[in-house]
């Protein structure tokens, strides 16, 4: 029997999967927590949770602890890790697990201990971190060993990391704080803007995932879109099109491009060349946003490809590393304080 159970953590901003040791992908949630604003007792955790937004009454409060990519609410993260530590792992234990955590590349050492304190605080014997870019690279399935250089780009809820790897270590890389829910807020003020109507977090991320779009599209497309309007105060429902969503999106994906094309400015020539032959991988939730390659392609002039499984790369990358640990630690891509 194992002694030590050993599992990879994707803490997203969004989302948060769980990748077992040798069982995969064992869980994935929304990274939404429902607690007792008296009591702060935790009452739900994930998908409970996320059906509670914008629905619940004044004791109770559904929050996300993780804002940016880094945590916002300690407390409330620590007990989330815990959950899930308590959800996945179930059986006899003879020693606590280990936990291999998938950060943002941009994140300060201070906010790197908060992430390992948490963790440990959760019941965790040992946690180590890994730059979100390298373990999407890893679960993209890219050559990252070899003397080449890769180039990945992940979008996720909080942030978009961006890194051109060789030789198993990030040459170049940027973290930018936008992501799926700036593109959701970006919606919320479009309609807010042009309708006078308000409409919570999950009608926004419906709207994107629906008709969104980074880049016209052959066939566009509408949808009925239900809020409160802001000067009646009652119901009301418009009809929102792809070109309205695509126009609000316009903002948050000019700012990716625009750090794309700075890490490549950044990127030395040699690197270059290989960026050029062997194109940019997207990952991440984000990556889905429909002609967003395109877009991308346009402005680089390199092709753009979505990985496959791009909304678990990163998860499935953490899981790697975890397989051969002692060569990832050599390489210095995992952190340990």
């Amino acid at each position: 029997m194992k002694l030590t159970t050993e599992i990879g953590i994707d803490l997203g901003t969004a989302n948060i999967l769980v990748y077992r040791r040798g069982k995969g992908i064992v869980l994935t949630e929304p990274t939404v927590v429902a607690i007792n604003s008296k009591t702060k007792r935790v009452l739900a955790v994930g998908n409970a949770a996320r059906e509670m937004l914008g629905r619940t009454p004044g004791n109770i409060t559904a929050i996300r602890p993780m804002k940016d990519g880094v945590i916002a609410e300690y407390t409330v993260t620590e007990k989330m890790l815990s959950y899930l530590r308590q959800k996945t792992i179930k059986g006899p234990q003879f020693r606590k697990p280990t936990a291999l955590i998938c950060v943002p590349s941009g994140i300060t050492n201070v906010e790197q201990r908060a992430v390992i304190k948490a963790a440990l605080a959760a019941g965790f014997g040992k946690a180590a971190l890994i730059e979100e870019p390298m373990a999407a690279a890893i679960g993209a399935g890219l050559p990252i060993a070899a003397a080449g250089g890769n180039m990945v780009v992940d979008i996720g809820g909080g942030t978009t990391d961006i890194a051109v790897i060789s030789l198993g270590g990030i040459v170049t890389s940027a973290s930018l704080r936008v992501g799926g829910n700036k593109m959701d807020e970006a919606i919320i003020r479009h309609i807010r803007n042009v309708y006078n109507l308000a409409i919570g977090e999950p009608t926004a991320e419906e709207l994107k995932i629906r008709i969104g779009s980074a880049y016209p599209m052959e066939t566009e497309l509408s949808m009925q879109v239900r809020g409160r309007d802001m000067i009646a105060g009652l119901p009301k429902t418009v009809e929102v099109t792809s070109e309205e969503v695509r126009e609000a999106l316009a903002e948050p994906v000019r700012m990716i491009a625009e750090k794309v094309c700075a890490v490549l400015e950044d990127t030395p020539p040699e690197l270059s060349s290989d960026v050029i032959e062997r194109g940019i991988v997207l990952t991440g939730g984000g990556a889905l946003l429909r002609g967003l390659d395109k877009l991308l392609s346009s402005i680089t002039q390199i092709p753009v490809v979505v990985a496959d499984n791009a909304l678990d790369c990163v998860a499935i990358g953490t899981g790697r590393a975890l397989e051969e640990i002692e060569n990832i630690e050599a390489s210095g891509a995992v952190t340990t304080l």
